[in-house]
């Protein structure tokens, strides 16, 4: 079962296969010409956005703070160097327990006066008012509840 080899394009005609070969040299032309449709230069450089002032200043903050520290510490390390590291145990707190307190028995006063404030007051709230106003809404509520009772009853339905 050979089969003899097929051109690619049929040819029918000598005009049509003239006619395909050139719209295919055309096509490799215009792929071999192709540029690329993404742009992958790079972005310009603004001179006003890599200086960013506020960034630099603060930085140069930290800076400082750490030469500061690393200063202090150096002088902390060359005092234990001079004085053959001796330690310092010495405690030269005084306590304030009696100031503490005395604050807490001016809190305690105070507290003690606002109670004696509230006790004394007169409440804003009248409860023998509030009992007659719901004494009144339930005799009302009796009245209305004869009176529907009555009603039914003229009407011929049962209790």
């Amino acid at each position: 079962m050979h089969r003899a080899p097929q051109m690619t394009l049929p040819r029918g005609s000598k005009y049509l296969q003239c006619t395909w070969e050139k719209a295919y040299q055309d096509h490799r032309k215009k792929v071999r010409d192709a540029q690329p449709l993404v742009d992958t230069h790079a972005l310009l450089c603004l001179r006003h956005l890599p200086l960013n002032i506020k960034k630099l200043k603060l930085e140069e903050e930290r800076l400082f703070v750490i030469d500061r520290d690393n200063y202090l510490l150096l002088e902390k390390v060359s005092c234990i160097m001079r004085t053959r590291g001796q330690t310092d145990n010495r405690n030269d707190y005084t306590h304030r327990r009696g100031n503490r307190e005395q604050e807490l028995h001016r809190e305690q006063r105070k507290n003690k006066i606002i109670l004696g404030r509230i006790t004394n007051s007169e409440p804003l709230y009248q409860a023998r008012k509030w009992q007659e106003d719901w004494a009144r809404t339930e005799k009302f509520q009796d009245t209305l509840m004869k009176y529907h009772g009555r009603q039914q009853t003229c009407k011929g339905k049962r209790n």
